[in-house]
């Protein structure tokens, strides 16, 4: 991977790197920034946020970019592509703007706070023939890039059960979050969607046959209420050819650690599983599992939090366009509308 992102700065070096905005520097966008621009294939041209101070954090990493007032700003500022990380109610309408502007996009989850957002961005981004998108970053761990080999190789046999948790012992620090007319969902919006994109494309997406759902808020049954989101969630779905997978996530639950993570998946052979350690919201282990034996298939360190931002600046360097692939995007976000009973089974 190194060689190939030097053999690609040497290329940039003698031709014009992509010119990039971002719209929204808090800590996620300035993180993701840090990672596009470490890779010297692209330049970080032109800045925006609401905040003067976190436009200005975000200007000590690229001290050469324009700070702009707005999005309207960004459209006209001569760019090739913007990096949203933005509230979710503002991510469907932007990402359109940027695409239909011919701009390529990479936005942060959820694309669409519903499968029909997510479904008109995908279409804007073939319109325009343009590189789209979503930050999901667990795929870019090492354990999940090795667990996704092992399966699809069909190494631990057919795959009948898959286990997946996300509990965060903290809940969102921005209002909106708790707002579903603006988030769109709760933890299974905010963290249930790494959870079904991780099974879905680990297994290289069968279709959903069946999804069922409960969802609590303070420890009830949400049952229906729109003023609220859910806090706590258990998802179990049935995929083509029998799979069945289990997905568990919550914001501040006590559960004696920051945060539980976790993708197990089960097969007629074997098993394989990523971990995070001792509570880490960054550390992982991935073990395979023959019986009651296990072979370790990564361990920490592994800097992988920037990889999905850094992955997707190589590509628009290299000139890529529209990729096919963002169709799954939708699909991942049908099975949350299916969690939320927002549409029947097609």
């Amino acid at each position: 991977m190194n060689d190939v992102l030097e053999k690609l700065r040497l290329k940039s070096s003698a031709t014009t790197r992509p010119r990039i905005g971002f719209l929204g520097v808090g800590w996620i966008g300035r993180h993701r920034m840090q990672a596009m621009a470490d890779t010297g294939l692209v330049e970080v041209a032109a800045i925006a946020d609401p905040s003067a101070e976190m436009a200005a954090e975000a200007r000590k990493i690229a001290p050469e970019a324009e700070i702009v007032g707005d999005l309207d700003d960004l459209l006209a500022a001569d760019l090739d592509g913007l990096v949203i990380a933005t509230p979710s109610a503002m991510h469907a309408a932007q990402s359109i703007r940027a695409l239909d502007a011919g701009l390529a996009v990479f936005c942060q989850k959820p694309l669409g706070r519903t499968a029909s957002e997510a479904a008109c961005v995908v279409a804007a981004a073939r319109q325009a023939d343009r590189l789209l998108g979503v930050d999901f970053s667990y795929r870019f761990t090492e354990g999940m890039r090795r667990i996704r080999e092992i399966v699809q190789a069909g190494e631990i046999g057919k795959v009948f059960a898959a286990d997946l948790v996300f509990h965060n012992a903290y809940g969102p620090d921005k209002p909106w979050f708790y707002d579903p007319e603006l988030s769109g969902g709760g933890c299974v919006m905010d963290l249930g969607v790494h959870l079904v994109d991780l099974a879905l494309w680990a297994l290289d997406f069968p279709d959903v046959e069946d999804v069922q759902a409960d969802l609590f808020a303070g420890a009830a049954p949400l049952a229906g209420r729109t003023d609220t989101v859910e806090d706590y969630a258990e998802c179990r779905l049935r995929l083509a050819g029998g799979t069945v997978v289990r997905l568990a996530c919550s914001w501040r639950l006590q559960a004696g650690s920051d945060a539980m993570i976790q993708a197990g998946f089960y097969g007629s052979d074997g098993g394989a599983a990523l971990k995070n350690r001792d509570g880490s919201f960054y550390d992982f282990t991935a073990d395979r599992y023959r019986g009651t034996a296990r072979e370790s298939l990564s361990e920490p360190p592994d800097a992988w939090g920037g990889r999905a931002a850094a992955d997707w600046a190589r590509r628009l360097a290299e000139g890529q366009r529209f990729d096919p692939a963002a169709e799954r995007l939708v699909d991942v976000a049908r099975v949350l509308d299916r969690i939320y009973g927002r549409q029947a089974p097609v």
